[in-house]
């Protein structure tokens, strides 16, 4: 089954409700779409985490003329020949996140063309619903008071949906940041919850707000450092008990495993639109499996992500194994997202707090073609 034709599609949506986070804020929601087209009809669907305008260049100047004619079923060797062509220039960024997309394609292809899901690919389910954590709290453009209220507001009808475990944005300045996480863990004394500055923090301001996240039992911290400074991480984490998590700007294994070896690091966060794709992101699992720390992806995106990232974790096994498994949540972003929420005619079902493992061949979800027109900014064609 022979690669015929790679298609890009830039996909843009308007937010009604612009929200932030400590580095900027969103008006607007962009994704690169990549769709791989066999010979035999067959297509696979991928997505690329990043500026979507620049990595469409990537796929269709770069990438896609190398790959037509070649084995669509092959995709170790695909990625190989990816990561080979564009090595001298290339090793981590925006051309990385657009192997990502195609790997991620192949994937959603090669499961289509077998017959079989892409846990079953990955080596089999372990389970038929994912739990998950419900990423929002976003900063809106209030005062203090009144956004800290907001954000417990919203996060209580996270609860009320049968979330069990959520994060929360934190890094818009220490003060803030310290009560937010106290209201939060007053208004939700048995949630299990989690911070994200987004590497918002100096290593004194991160030992700082560790601690108040220990003092209210929160069980990570998310990006507290700048990913320019690993040598940090493991000067935190010998200041807290809260496990330090990071790895969404990371790609490859060479990179996570470098990241590893600095140490301080016990979650890593690997995306697979980003991080070279689930061939990659396998690879970068079963690094930390090796380490003694566990893999859960960040996801940020549409269903196509989210499918990926909810097959990776049907498989995965927590560190250490026990009789009675430690969960590994799945990041189920509840923030405005059109290109999650109205892009697809099959999406990954989440009820009370869990994903339904999709057990359809491929990624399991489906493009709405009318939508797709719609929120097309361009799409290109390699033949």
């Amino acid at each position: 089954m022979k690669i015929t034709c790679i298609k890009t599609h830039h996909v843009r949506s308007e937010l009604d409700k612009p929200f932030g986070f400590s580095q900027w804020s969103y008006s607007e929601r962009n994704v690169l779409l990549v769709e791989v087209i066999t010979d035999s009809g067959l297509s696979g669907w991928g997505e690329c985490y990043g500026p979507a305008a620049v990595i469409q260049a990537c796929v269709e100047k770069f990438y896609a003329p190398r790959l037509i004619n070649e084995d669509a079923i092959a995709t170790e060797r695909l990625w190989h020949f990816m990561w080979r062509s564009s090595l001298d220039f290339a090793r981590s960024g925006v051309m990385m996140a657009g192997m990502s997309g195609i790997d991620m394609a192949l994937w959603d292809l090669k499961g289509k063309a077998l017959g079989l899901s892409v846990s079953e690919l990955m080596g089999g389910r372990s389970r038929a619903k994912v739990p998950c954590y419900a990423t929002g709290m976003y900063f809106q453009d209030m005062a203090e008071e009144s956004l800290i209220a907001t954000l417990v507001e919203e996060a209580l009808t996270h609860a009320a949906s049968g979330f069990k475990a959520m994060k929360i944005k934190i890094g818009k300045n220490v003060a803030f940041d310290k009560k937010l996480i106290v209201a939060m863990r007053q208004a939700m004394p048995d949630m299990v919850l989690a911070a994200d500055s987004n590497h918002a923090y100096d290593l004194q301001e991160a030992a700082y707000i560790a601690k108040v996240l220990e003092d209210n039992c929160y069980e990570w911290f998310e990006e507290p450092l700048s990913p320019e400074h690993p040598n940090l991480f493991k000067q935190l984490q010998a200041q807290t008990r809260v496990a330090i998590a990071t790895g969404e700007c990371e790609q490859t294994r060479y990179g996570f495993n470098q990241l590893i070896r600095q140490g301080g690091v016990q979650l890593v966060q690997a995306d697979l639109a980003y991080c070279g794709g689930p061939s990659e992101a396998i690879k970068i699992r079963n690094l930390a499996s090796a380490n003694g720390i566990n893999m859960i992806p960040h996801v940020w995106g549409t269903q196509l992500n989210l499918a990926a990232a909810t097959h990776f974790l049907a498989t995965s096994y927590s560190e250490p194994g026990r009789g009675e498994a430690k969960p590994l949540l799945l990041e189920y972003d509840r923030t405005e997202n059109p290109l999650r929420d109205e892009l697809f005619k099959v999406n990954v079902e989440v009820h009370q707090g869990e994903a339904n493992v999709p057990t359809e061949a491929g990624l399991g979800v489906e493009i709405d073609e009318n939508a797709l027109s719609h929120f097309t900014v361009l799409s290109t064609e390699t033949k």
